[in-house]
């Protein structure tokens, strides 16, 4: 055999093992916005053509393991992740993705960028204990901080909701998420939730499926549910006049769970909706009026 064609046999079995190696990598379909603003959620998607045994997605320090579903025989896991106005940065973060597909580990890394937003400044009045509060009240305000980040942290395996959620009230909306809260002239952290106006006692409906892992009665928010909808998606309404749901009950979508009230740090009856994501409060808005394709960055 002479050296050109030892040559030539040996570049096309190279040519061969990238065309293979295309083909495999070809099976895994990958979507997620390469830019969000800050304070906003995003889903990440993962479709294969051939079976997925296991999708592990890493952000900012979070894992979340999707549940793998079957659609037009294709496997696909779907995840939603955000940032928090309050605590993160600008800037890009990393995407870690760990798929098993017929038997073999595949790590995926993406980028994306957390691009900074204007909000709003708002300044209230409040009475000054809901400002500063008593000291005899510290010791409840630090057990309620105890059960919140217990109800944020929930993990459950099932994904149980789908965008865009269900309105939880037909209330007009109010105060937006990320507004600057300025308090009897002293400023505080930003709003991290979206308010409805609505009457006492005004019906209040779960956003999503899902099932109660807190009902409290909390100083600053009132009388409170917290939903777990599966994934590391929490939803939580604030100051109710009632509730109508108990701990680890199943709730639906549209279900009535509680009613408008003002229990709690109020100005007046409202509900505030919030939306946590792995732990972080997002802007409820883009669950509520986006789309699979929108909240993928796919225009």
């Amino acid at each position: 055999m002479t050296e050109i064609k030892k040559i030539k046999i040996a570049a096309f079995a190279v040519l061969l093992m990238l065309l293979c190696a295309s083909t495999a990598f070809a099976k895994i379909n990958l979507a997620y916005p390469e830019s969000v603003g800050l304070g906003e959620p995003f889903l990440v998607r993962i479709t294969s053509d051939s079976g997925l045994e296991s999708v592990s997605i890493k952000w900012k320090g979070t894992e979340v393991k999707p549940e793998i579903r079957n659609w037009k025989g294709r496997s696909v896991a779907l995840a939603m992740f955000g940032t928090d106005v309050l605590v993160d940065k600008t800037g890009k973060s990393k995407l870690s993705i760990t798929v098993v597909e017929d038997g073999k580990e595949r790590r995926l890394g993406r980028s994306v960028r957390v691009k900074k937003k204007k909000y709003k400044v708002q300044r209230l009045s409040l009475p000054e204990n809901m400002v500063t509060p008593p000291k005899d009240v510290l010791d409840k305000i630090a057990q309620d901080r105890v059960e919140v980040a217990a109800a944020k942290e929930t993990m459950s395996a099932e994904r149980k909701w789908f965008v865009p959620f269900t309105r939880p009230t037909k209330g007009s909306q109010s105060s937006p998420y990320g507004a600057q809260r300025i308090l009897n002239g002293k400023p505080r952290n930003p709003h991290r939730g979206l308010d409805f106006r609505g009457a006492e006692g005004a019906e209040i409906t779960a956003i999503a499926d899902g099932r109660v892992v807190l009902v409290g009665d909390h100083y600053y928010a009132g009388n409170c549910i917290y939903l777990d909808h599966g994934n590391g998606v929490v939803t939580m309404y604030f100051h109710l006049s009632r509730i109508d749901v108990k701990e680890g009950e199943i709730v639906e979508r549209g279900q009535v769970i509680g009613g408008i009230g003002s229990t709690g740090r109020v100005t007046g009856p409202h509900l505030h909706m919030s939306v946590s994501v792995q732990g972080r409060l997002v802007d409820p808005t883009y669950v509520l009026y986006r789309n699979t394709d929108q909240l993928l960055g796919i225009k």
